[in-house]
């Protein structure tokens, strides 16, 4: 084992890979603590839609030592909470306890991920819940627009898949496949047990030697490498009283140098109340509600897009003021806004390290995309050197990339007129 520290963070790789980081944060008395997995729905083969959040799901049903009622009553005897989520590209199994009880918050995450019954009965019933989960998000208009967002994005490919899956996929997961998903995928090194708050490092390792040391020390398989596309998708056949549209562009990856000017791009351009897309959309033409602009960024590609929700009769007249907001800050930018950008991004990261759960999986990610944990000093250096001329020029190079998605429900006329203004994007 090797053992260093980056700021406060204290980082061990065991022998097998695994890499264990910790923070203490002596002010408090819990401890987050969690077992991320660099393993996500992109990482999905063509018959495997779904199974990464199916197999997230199965986590608590049951382990060869405890039934899925144990492993509650565990946690709760002792006034802790349990979760696990998926993405794109990760999946992670959280507990948040107090310090003194991280032995037994450990012990139940790798007894799930190293002993999993896959009961069969709970197999089925657990195949139901995401069934409904999945009709859940179909009848959710401002959710099921970012599917589509998604997948018209990168059609045909893992990464503009859903994470859900479908009601097919699911249902024809067995115990076998699982195994087999999770062999295949939970791997060292891109597995990372993260802790903060009130945690000793060496008493971690220590468990994490003890209840982790099995896991294989080899890469997992690569991804498919994301390509964007884009294009229109416009669903139709539902009585909406908003119409639901999203505008959207290639971002970055996580790893391009130029990701901080583009994020401080797209936060002056949608991301606050104070922001062009807030000021002009809705608090200077009253056309909508909720309006934003994001990027998300992956390991090889990234997303930028615009979310409106408005009425059917402004969607036109909205999306033209979009468009010409883009092509303005592009071009005008002003100092106030870059350091109002930075200083909304600042608080950001200070936030984290206010919360230990916030802080593990800031620490955790961090590990998975860059094999080290990234000091707040210099990511805020990076903020501080993003320029007038770097924001804008982020801007533009992301214009000129390539095509346009855009997605939206709601009536099909105007939508479809509002996809036309949307091309313009590509000349601006």
């Amino acid at each position: 084992m090797s053992t260093e520290q980056v700021g406060t963070a204290r980082i061990t790789t065991l022998d097998n890979g695994v890499t264990v980081i910790t923070d203490a944060m002596p002010h408090l008395a819990t401890a987050s603590l969690g077992i991320w997995a660099g393993v996500g729905a992109r990482d999905e083969e063509g018959d495997e839609h779904g199974i990464s959040h199916l197999l997230e799901h199965m986590a608590f049903k049951g382990t060869r030592r405890r039934s899925a009622r144990a492993i509650a009553e565990e946690i709760e005897a002792v006034g802790g909470d349990i979760n696990a989520a998926t993405s794109v590209e990760h999946t992670s199994y959280n507990a948040r306890v107090l310090g003194e009880d991280m032995p037994l918050a450990l012990d139940v995450l790798s007894d799930i991920l190293t002993e999993p019954a896959f009961d069969p009965e709970e197999l089925e019933r657990e195949h139901n819940v995401i069934v409904q989960e999945i009709g859940a998000a179909l009848d959710t208009p401002d959710d099921l627009v970012f599917d589509l967002f998604q997948e018209r994005a990168f059609p045909g490919q893992p990464i503009g898949r859903s994470i859900l899956g479908t009601p097919e996929t699911v249902r024809s997961f067995d115990a076998g496949r699982l195994r087999t998903y999770l062999a295949r995928n939970y791997r060292a090194p891109k597995l990372i047990l993260s802790a903060a708050g009130a945690v000793d490092h060496d008493a971690v390792v220590a468990e994490a030697h003890k209840r982790l040391g099995g896991f294989v020390a080899q890469d997992k398989p690569v991804p498919v490498t994301g390509r964007y596309q884009g294009g229109v998708e416009i669903g139709g056949g539902r009585d909406l009283e908003q119409a639901h549209l999203l505008i959207g562009l290639e971002g970055l990856s996580y790893r391009d140098p130029e990701i901080h000017a583009l994020q401080v791009f797209t936060n002056i351009l949608g991301g606050g109340m104070s922001s062009r897309l807030f000021q002009e959309v809705r608090e200077a033409r009253g056309l909508c509600y909720a309006v934003y602009s994001f990027h998300w960024g992956y390991a090889d590609t990234g997303l930028f897009g615009i979310y409106a929700g408005t009425d059917g009769g402004d969607v036109g007249e909205l999306v033209d003021v979009v468009i010409d907001q883009v092509e303005a800050t592009v071009e005008g930018l002003t100092e106030a806004e870059l350091a109002r950008s930075k200083a909304q991004a600042k608080v950001g990261l200070l936030a984290a390290l206010e919360s230990s759960g916030a802080r593990a999986d800031q620490l955790a990610r961090q590990m998975l995309a860059f094999g080290r944990p990234i000091p707040l000093e210099e990511i805020v250096a990076k903020l501080e050197a993003v320029t007038l001329e770097r924001a804008r020029a982020a801007g533009r190079a992301m214009i000129a990339r390539g095509r346009p998605t855009f997605t939206a429900l709601g009536p099909g006329k105007p939508l479809a007129s509002a996809a036309r203004i949307a091309e313009r994007l590509k000349a601006a």
